[in-house]
């Protein structure tokens, strides 16, 4: 039986033929796109890092939030005191669209973070021409060898890369890629069930030098200091915030948290 992922991987790459039929199309348009703000550029390293994200649905809780207006949305994280917006441009498994991360990029002061299945060099232009500053990589979705062309082309872009692992044989990978800034995802993309405690384990391991990032299974301010003390420098948080009935007031308390440090 194929896991989640692989499903959406497949997706993705039925995806690319249509895509690269567009290829002059979105390389101009990277071209002409304006200088994004710098990914975190606006992070207070006395706190943890708040990258708020945009999400609408995932496949493991269906519709988190039907109506969701992703420019609100973000515009009150950013004022909340978010380092950065996270924007989920998935449509067939998370209800995202380029054209969210468009205007989140537009509407925004800090960088704008591309959340999704990236497999080409194409989907790293379309986020350059989106307004994005940053675009993640999956390690479980890339072997090493394409995950470091995938980072060294963004790097060409000028789009930083949150690269993401989840278990410890893909944190080896992380690391020995020398990506600046590593993702720590407690959910598994097989699975989509959360390990908090096994994630936490893993953030000790990420050097000082770079920036680690603790993802999923927070849905609290009390709930982002653990992540702290594991040694988390960022979090990224999705799910609760789309879905709390007042999300302004939960992204301030997130966004206050004090830094450990590693």
């Amino acid at each position: 039986m194929s896991s989640t992922l692989d499903r959406i991987l497949n997706t993705t790459r039925e995806g690319l033929p249509a895509l690269r039929a567009r290829r002059a199309e979105v390389e101009q348009a990277a071209q002409s796109a304006p200088e994004p703000p710098p990914f975190l550029g606006r992070w207070d390293r006395a706190r943890v890092a708040l990258i708020a994200e945009v999400k609408r649905r995932s496949p493991s809780m269906g519709t988190i939030s039907a109506e969701l207006d992703p420019v609100a949305h973000a515009t009150a994280y950013a004022r909340a005191g978010a380092s950065a917006i996270s924007v989920l441009t998935d449509g067939p498994y998370f209800g995202g669209s380029l054209d969210d991360l468009r205007q989140v990029a537009a509407a925004v002061p800090v960088g704008a973070l591309r959340k999704d299945f990236i497999v080409d060099e194409l989907q790293l232009l379309e986020a350059r021409a989106a307004g994005a500053a940053a675009a993640l990589l999956i390690v479980r979705a890339l072997t090493p060898p394409r995950l470091g062309e995938l980072a060294r082309f963004a790097r060409q872009l000028g789009l930083a890369t949150l690269v993401e692992a989840h278990d410890a044989a893909e944190l080896d990978v992380a690391l020995e890629s020398g990506a600046p800034v590593i993702g720590i995802n407690a959910r598994s993309l097989d699975t989509f069930v959360i390990d908090v405690d096994a994630a936490w384990r893993l953030l000790t391991r990420i050097p000082a030098d770079r920036i680690a990032v603790a993802e999923s299974g927070m849905a609290s301010a009390a709930d982002v200091a653990k992540a702290a003390e594991a040694g988390a420098d960022a979090v990224l948080i999705g799910t609760a915030l789309s879905s709390a009935p007042d999300p302004l007031t939960l992204a301030t308390a997130c966004a206050a948290v004090a830094r450990r440090g590693r």
